[in-house]
């Protein structure tokens, strides 16, 4: 993983990387959400452990996390004779496009903050600097 914003712009990213860069999502989650994405019907945790070969209490943190994020939707099934099971889906991906859209703009419209702050920080003290010399 890069470790600066010049060397995420130079590597080669793929639209998956970014459920990591803008949400913090890890390899298992992307491959769970790609397990729904994937699917003809809405999946049990139980039925997406099996498909990424792991065990149901990692399976079910991993969507916990998708949960979180937006990137999935939880429906309840209820049974006839009584109790109820939850399947989740993938949400709609101009949803979750329009929300990444979001952030982006949250993060460029925070960077420029910054970049401001610094400008002001520094054009001060070269300012401060000029006049004691």
């Amino acid at each position: 993983m890069p470790d600066s914003m010049a060397e995420y712009l130079q590597a080669d990213m793929e639209c998956e990387g970014l459920l990591e860069c803008l949400h913090g999502l890890k390899g298992l989650d992307r491959e769970c959400y790609k397990v729904l994405v994937d699917a003809d019907e809405p999946l049990t945790v139980d039925e997406v452990a099996a498909e990424v070969d792991r065990e149901r209490s990692t399976a079910y943190r991993a969507i916990q996390r998708l949960l979180q994020t937006g990137f999935v939707r939880k429906d309840q099934v209820n049974y006839e004779q009584g109790g109820y099971y939850h399947v989740y889906r993938p949400t709609e991906p101009d949803e979750v496009a329009d929300d990444m859209q979001r952030l982006l703009n949250e993060w460029y419209a925070k960077m420029g903050q910054l970049i401001q702050e610094f400008r002001n920080k520094y054009d001060e003290a070269d300012a401060v600097a000029s006049t004691d010399d």
